[in-house]
């Protein structure tokens, strides 16, 4: 069985293809086999994706395999191991509902998005890799070589450094090793948090860890609500109730704390001694914003609470790739500007004996 978890790139490929095959007629299992044989697949493959051709073929050989002993496509989905969770439940209530091309065809979308993500988030941290290792170099350089060379100058202009003198070179060489080991540390684990997430599971460590940090907690959110609608979408639009829709929507989430808010919401759905309706639930939880609050109950009311809930999923998403784009085009000035205040500091601060030695000569 393949252990090894596809890439954002070839889960797009496998979806959109899968939808395209199934859309024409072709059963499941012939569709799967046709995947895993037909080099035109690999091709496509390859322009979309990282993962190499041998684990897509070997994904679909084994998918076609459990589909063959009578299991569900969703279930052979996870017996393989090469799919996520999200996927995989996705399919899931495809199957359920009826909805499996359209599932597809939304899989297909967001794998393709979530792809693009992960390259501009590679390309966004390249740069800053390059330019920490960069800064590393040159404060180790001014710290070990150009310091020196002025504690020699100075003592060879006055036999020995004053007091004041010698408080300020300490000062100097404080701040210039300080920022040393401040921008080698955030080296470090750049490149450590690129060696890591250079593979599925690395990156769902890394996901999970960008969850909790302040500057990315709120892009991470928006992409878990997104998800959430998208999944709710596709149970309503099945003509399941709207509280079992809940209830499955909210199986499917990953992120912890909107989780949390979201069975919170969906026990008032349950609670005969409140029974609210759907959008009400999610309103009061604090989950979306009151302006995307209020589109659901107008939705609801019209009987368009599917159109509704797509139509939020694509801008939640959107929105959670505007917010990574804003943080990622803060840390270029940031390391810029942490270098020109490390290196100026360091040198004003071995400059100054200088001019109080110039002075005294003058």
């Amino acid at each position: 069985m393949a252990t090894k978890m596809l890439e954002s790139g070839a889960l797009s490929a496998f979806c959109e293809s899968l939808a395209i095959m199934y859309s024409a007629g072709i059963q499941t299992d012939e569709a799967l086999y046709l995947l895993g044989e037909e080099q035109q697949s690999a091709g496509a493959l390859a322009n979309k994706g990282r993962a190499s051709t041998g684990s897509f073929k070997s994904a679909c050989s084994d998918v076609y395999a459990a589909l063959v002993a009578g299991k569900s496509l969703a279930a052979a989905l996870e017996e393989s191991g090469a799919f996520p969770t999200h996927l995989v439940n996705m399919v899931g209530a495809g199957e359920t509902s009826g909805r499996l091309e359209s599932v597809l065809w939304s899989l297909a979308k967001h794998y393709d998005e979530e792809d693009r993500l992960y390259a501009k988030m590679r390309s966004a941290v390249a740069y800053p890799a390059a330019l920490l290792c960069v800064m590393t170099v040159i404060l180790l350089f001014s710290a070990a070589v150009i310091l020196p060379v002025f504690v020699d100058v100075y003592e060879g202009l006055t036999g020995n450094l004053t007091a004041s003198s010698f408080a300020y070179v300490n000062v100097s060489i404080g701040i210039g090793w300080a920022a040393l080991i401040i921008t080698f540390l955030c080296t470090v684990l750049v490149l450590v948090g690129m060696a890591i997430g250079s593979t599925p599971d690395g990156r769902a460590k890394l996901v999970r860890l960008f969850e909790k940090l302040p500057i990315t907690r709120e892009p991470m959110r928006q992409i878990a609500v997104a998800r959430f609608t998208a999944a709710l979408a596709t149970f309503v639009s099945a003509g399941v109730d709207t509280d079992t829709s809940m209830q499955r929507a909210v199986d499917m989430v990953e992120h912890a704390e909107l989780k949390s808010r979201l069975a919170a919401a969906h026990e008032t759905m349950v609670d005969p001694a409140q029974g609210k309706s759907l959008p009400q639930a999610i309103s009061e939880s604090d989950v979306i914003e009151p302006v995307y609050a209020r589109m659901l109950m107008v939705g609801s009311r019209t009987g368009s609470l599917e159109t509704v809930l797509g139509s939020l999923s694509d801008t939640f998403f959107d929105d959670a790739i505007t917010r990574i784009d804003n943080v990622i085009d803060s840390v270029e000035p940031t390391l810029a500007a942490f270098l020109t205040v490390s290196i100026g500091a360091t040198l004003i601060a071995v400059m100054l004996p200088l001019i109080g030695i110039m002075s005294s000569i003058g």
